[in-house]
């Protein structure tokens, strides 16, 4: 808790508010917390040294009367509850003798409640007297209960003198009030005995009166109706895509460009890939909606993933993207031409030559201007600055063609403006000490009205006069921030803000003045503020009424409405669906025909399955279910028989018995055991029995059994139906019936086993005894398979048992081998089975791609990443089910495999090496990947790449391998180095390349040095380095030469290369009367150089390479994919 020995008085500092606890437990008070109003606790900013005080206590509060007024500066407003500014005042009578907390009436600014709090505050100062002081706040919306409002404003809180012609003594906020800091002000506004102090002039009659003008932006998280309020609605925030919003309403509302919009034809477009017609709907509901906005349909019309949706980006650039899409969308129809006729403009960019009469040009187009306002007052100087004359001279002559390297003049200058003209300010620039983008806050001015004739390079026929239509404002740094727009919809000076959903109307000065940058003149703060004007929209005087006409719901094509209404009723319908969902269950039904054809274990694959879909109410009985079912199927109820479909405790899916005589009333919910879905197979009349009814089936005595045929020979299974049998019949009387069913002659042999459960397949013994004997656990939905029993032990067959198979079929898993050397590759699904070793495997995937199993390699899938991991060796001795051990739960297994060009066992005993190689005319690198044995060397990797290059004819057809590091080559490696200490990891690549004829010989007084290029700083390397062959005492003008000839320079460009040696990181520059001293290019000792410092020859001249665009890391460049 910061002390003053003596209250704040108009001549005294301004001291910090602090904690109110302890005194109001002395005063009978609230006891509300406080915060430090420098640090913006709470989102709060004290702009003057002062503090914050929240009175939420059991405060013994008086509500007295006070007036209002409306602040002179915003006279175009109506006053009215949801004005942004008001000044209203409190008197204060029998200020002496005030004890407690005192609140004034209320005063309506944007809806919301705003009171002045006043109350005597009692302090220690730093002599440890009690001082007295008068506390003085402003309350915002103080008896709301709801947590969820918030509301930014700025306010000035003054004490009026009694005497005429002295100023108020007056204090400044500015703070977000919300629920828990609904209050904000000064503990201690002044010291009481000033206030009481006649000679000061704030009392009379022991009255005092205070007064609060405050400007509030319009509120969030509160019932605020933008339509009623403005006349337009604000557009949701999805996330960080306020940046959007605010130029999707300057979009909207240059209503030329919006009418253009409605006439694009999407009658046949794909309605969630369009942006065209995601636009189009946009701007519909903006025009009729009295709602805020949605734009997630146009967000995934573009392409975009949810988390582009909470990714920062920058306005302009999303503009420029979206405007590119749109032209190339409008191409080829009737509104081809409209975006270029309103945002085209042109600019001449010219060479003129000072001492020769040649003059060079060039008209470009462009959609906005990017504006430097770096130490500039206003955009008139940036525009002098953007059309400013620049000389050529010195080393900077410009090349005229035939009249040689000319001093000239360079200058751009505009042809024509557009109707709309976008200013893009330049806040975001680089900054080259921090190696990032900083944004430059400085105070930049800009017109309402803007005059560009003397920019032009003639005068139009009307002038060029510019109206300001909208101001695009950012808050925040580099590194985010937040974007909303004024906009000045008619071009008739009413303004309004957009601040996502929020639309409130505002002053001119809200919109223009307040959006300069700069320092705040009238706070004590010395930051600079961060929030400023970042883009500017114009329309031009003559073109106001143009651009800026009315849309009416006559100019939407009616095609559209009637489109748009559509898929609004059947959103209503989803909606609805959606809200009654809780009411509702899905019946997934089943029928006989989906177990035909199913060669795994139970009756069906789950995942597989065609099933039909039913929503019934939670509490529809089943009589009601099975009337739906009837007649959905075209069977009369008598003739369907439902049996649900359970889990058992072996993990097998088998249908089970509902006895209808007791469920036939009862709701789905209870039946289904609250199961959503619940499965259901649904039995049915054969179409061709003539029975008019199912066979009565006795719960007590009956089972329903399921039959399959395995057929050995082709190893697959058949459905053969399903039957209702007596319990105490004998299972051999099956036999006739299932001969039958599989189409096998009367009185062959069957071997019939019991399917229990997966890898379990029991064969039934003693066939003449009663079925519940034969078959334990004797259930509904057993399945018994059966097969010719002369083929149960046939040694020809590789699955001769129905056992056989299921216990292959256990072992079968569904494999994705993708191509490691293919992004993204999808792969292929192979069915195999886990038992499976390496060659067993690489035999099937080789017959697959038609290619010889040696010619694969294998990668196992790294744990928990779809990417390859470890190779998996050909001598592997475990089985597929070891090689996919580390894949994810219920996610497609994989294996990668790369095809090769030398059989698997020899590449196991090669290391790949990769590298790149030099052509004969070092004009490009090309990559190479070699495989030599792991325990070769230099000469070994030499040897291979031999198979791999073409030498020059005439060369010397001799090869080395050098390695670079920074663009600059380390050094060359010996022949008979072993590859084993040549490590291919870290910075370092390698190079082979063909030894020039002239360097195979190197004499005494000779040497071979490494030429590097670079561009003003030595560090700054780029394009491919050289060996270089120079002689003791060689004249220095004739190594240029001869490395023109080598680089196959032009003269002119050559002419500006300097050359310079490079010693232990410094360049000295040579002369062409300089000589040759080998004694330089020799490695030189240095204490802090291990290993000692190699000098090279360096080569300084301009990059010409495309430079990489700088984007921050956090961001990504914006697409629009669709």
């Amino acid at each position: 808790m910061n002390h003053v020995t003596q209250p704040p008085t108009p001549d005294k500092d301004l001291e910090l508010m602090d904690t109110q606890e302890e005194e109001v437990a002395e005063e009978g008070g609230g006891d509300g917390g406080g915060g430090d109003g420098r640090d913006g606790g709470g989102g709060g900013v004290v702009v003057t040294e002062g503090g914050e005080e929240q009175m939420n206590g059991d405060t013994h509060t008086q509500e007295v009367s006070s007036s209002t007024t409306l602040h002179d500066h915003d006279s175009e407003m109506d006053e009215d509850d949801a004005r942004s500014e008001a000044k209203f005042w409190f008197p204060v009578k029998e200020f002496s003798k005030l004890k407690d907390t005192m609140l004034s009436s209320p005063c309506y600014v944007r809806n919301l409640p705003w009171k002045i709090m006043v109350m005597p505050r009692t302090s220690q100062s730093q002599d440890r007297q009690p001082q007295r002081s008068l506390g003085f706040f402003l309350q915002c919306n103080g008896e709301s209960e709801s947590t969820s409002w918030s509301c930014n404003a700025a306010a000035e809180l003054r004490l009026l003198s009694v005497r005429e012609g002295q100023e108020p003594f007056t204090r400044k906020i500015q703070h977000l009030f919300y629920s828990k800091e609904n209050d904000w002000g000064f503990s201690h506004f002044m010291g009481w005995n000033d206030v009481l102090d006649p000679e000061k002039g704030y009392i009379k009659d022991d009255t005092i009166t205070l007064e609060v003008w405050v400007s509030a932006d319009a509120p969030h998280g509160v019932s605020w109706d933008s339509k009623k309020h403005t006349g337009y609605v604000g557009l949701k925030n999805q996330g960080a895509t306020c940046y959007m919003n605010s130029l999707l309403q300057v979009l909207y509302f240059t209503s030329q460009l919006r009418m253009a919009v409605y006439k694009m034809p999407t009658e046949s477009d794909d309605s969630t890939k369009s942006v065209a017609l995601a636009l189009q709907r946009v701007f519909h509901e903006l025009q009729t909606c009295d709602r805020p906005v949605g734009t997630k349909k146009l967000t995934k019309s573009f392409g975009w993933e949810t988390l582009d949706s909470f990714m920062q980006h920058d306005a302009q650039e999303f503009l420029r993207v979206l405007l590119d899409k749109l032209e190339t969308k409008m191409k080829g129809t009737c509104v081809e031409g409209v975006i270029p006729r309103l945002f085209e403009g042109k600019t001449v960019s010219y060479f003129k030559c000072k001492h020769v009469d040649y003059t060079s040009s060039r008209t470009e187009t462009f959609y906005d201007i990017q504006l430097n306002i770096k130490g500039k007052k206003d955009i008139y100087e940036s525009f002098k600055d953007y059309i400013s004359v620049e000389t050529l001279e010195g080393d900077n002559k410009y090349d005229a063609g035939e009249h040689g390297l000319q001093e000239a003049e360079k200058g751009v200058i505009f042809q024509s403006f557009p109707p709309v003209l976008h200013l893009h300010l330049m806040r975001f620039q680089y900054d080259p000490i921090t190696d990032s983008n900083v944004k430059i806050n400085d105070r930049y001015e800009f017109p309402e009205k803007l005059n560009m004739d003397h920019f032009l390079q003639k005068a139009d026929s009307t002038p060029a006069t510019y109206v300001l239509h909208a101001v695009l404002v950012h808050s925040g740094d580099n590194h985010g921030g937040h974007y909303v727009v004024f906009i000045n919809p008619k071009g008739d000076g009413k303004w309004c803000k957009f601040d996502d959903d929020v639309v409130s109307k505002c002053s001119r000065i809200e919109a223009i003045h307040n959006n300069f940058g700069g320092h705040e003149d009238d706070l004590t703060l010395t930051v600079k503020h961060c929030t400023n004007a970042y883009m500017l929209v114009y329309i031009r005087e003559s073109s106001l009424r143009t651009v800026l006409q009315e849309v009416t719901e006559d100019d939407i094509p009616q095609e559209l409405i009637d489109r748009l209404q559509e898929e609004k009723r059947i959103e209503m319908i989803r909606r609805k669906e959606r809200n009654e969902a809780h009411l509702y269950m899905n019946v997934q039904v089943i029928l006989e025909d989906s177990f035909s054809g199913h060669q795994g274990n139970d009756l069906y694959d789950p995942d597989k399955a065609n099933y039909r879909i039913f929503r019934v109410k939670k509490c529809a009985t089943l009589q009601d279910f099975l009337e739906q079912v009837a007649e959905s199927l075209k069977y009369p109820v008598e003739q369907i028989r439902p049996w649900p479909l359970n889990l058992r405790t072996n993990q097998t899916n088998r249908p089970t018995l509902l006895d209808l005589e007791t469920d036939l009333h009862k709701p789905l919910s209870e039946i289904s055991d609250n199961s959503n879905p619940w499965t259901v197979f649904i039995e049915t009349v054969p179409p061709d029995s003539g029975l008019k009814s199912l066979t009565a089936f006795d719960k007590d005595s009956d089972v329903l059994l399921f039959f399959k045929y395995y057929d050995p020979r082709h190893k697959r299974l058949h459905y053969c139906g399903h039957h209702y049998m007596h319990i105490s019949f004998n299972v051999q009387e099956l036999v006739p019936l299932l001969n039958e069913r599989a189409g096998l002659p009367q009185g062959t042999e069957l071997a019939l086993f019991e399917e229990i459960k997966p890898n379990l397949v029991e064969q039934l013994a003693d066939l003449d005894r009663p079925l519940e004997k034969v078959l334990d656990e004797l259930m509904d939905g057993d399945i018994i398979v059966f097969q010719r029993e002369d083929l149960l032990d046939d040694p020809s067959l590789e699955l001769p048992s129905c056992r056989d198979y299921f216990r292959d079929l256990f072992f079968r898993v569904e494999v994705t081998f993708c191509d490691k050397t293919v992004p993204l590759d999808p792969g292929f699904v192979m069915e195999l089975s886990q038992r499976m070793n390496y060659d067993q495997m690489a035999r099937a995937v080789a017959q697959r791609l038609d290619t010889d199993p040696y010619l694969l390699q294998f990668f196992k899938s790294q744990s928990y990443r779809d990417v390859p991991g470890n190779a998996v060796r050909c001598t592997y001795e475990g089985t597929l089910k070891d090689m996919l051990v580390c894949m994810k739960p219920r996610h497609p297994k994989k294996i990668y495999y790369q095809q090769l060009s030398i059989r698997i066992n020899e590449l196991e005993n090669k290391r790949q090496f990769k590298c790149t190689w030099l052509g004969e005319r070092m004009k490009e690198e090309i990559e190479l990947v070699l495989y030599p044995n792991k325990n070769g060397t230099v000469a070994d990797l030499l040897h291979e790449a031999r198979k791999q290059v073409t030498v020059s004819e005439n060369g010397s057809g001799k090869l080395r391998l050098v390695d670079i590091a920074s663009y600059k080559i380390s050094s060359t490696l010996s022949e008979s180095i072993g590859l084993d200490t040549v490590s291919t990891s870290g910075t370092k690549s390698y190079r082979i390349e063909e030894i020039p004829t002239e360097e195979l010989h190197i004499a005494d007084d000779e040497m071979l040095i490494p030429v590097a290029h670079f561009h003003k700083e030595i560090f700054s390397t780029f394009g491919i380095p050289f060996l270089f062959k120079v002689k003791q005492g060689e004249l220095f003008s004739h190594v240029r030469d001869r490395i023109q000839k080598r680089l196959d320079v032009p003269d002119k460009e050559f002419e500006k290369y300097r050359f310079a040696i490079v010693m232990m990181g410094r360049p000295t520059f040579f002369t062409d009367d300089d000589v040759v001293n080998l004694q330089d290019f020799k490695p030189h000792t240095n204490p802090t150089s291990v290993p000692p410092s190699k000098p090279w020859l360096g080569l300084e001249h301009v990059n010409k390479a495309p430079k990489r665009s700088r984007y921050n890391y956090l961001e990504k460049a914006i697409k629009i994919y669709n």
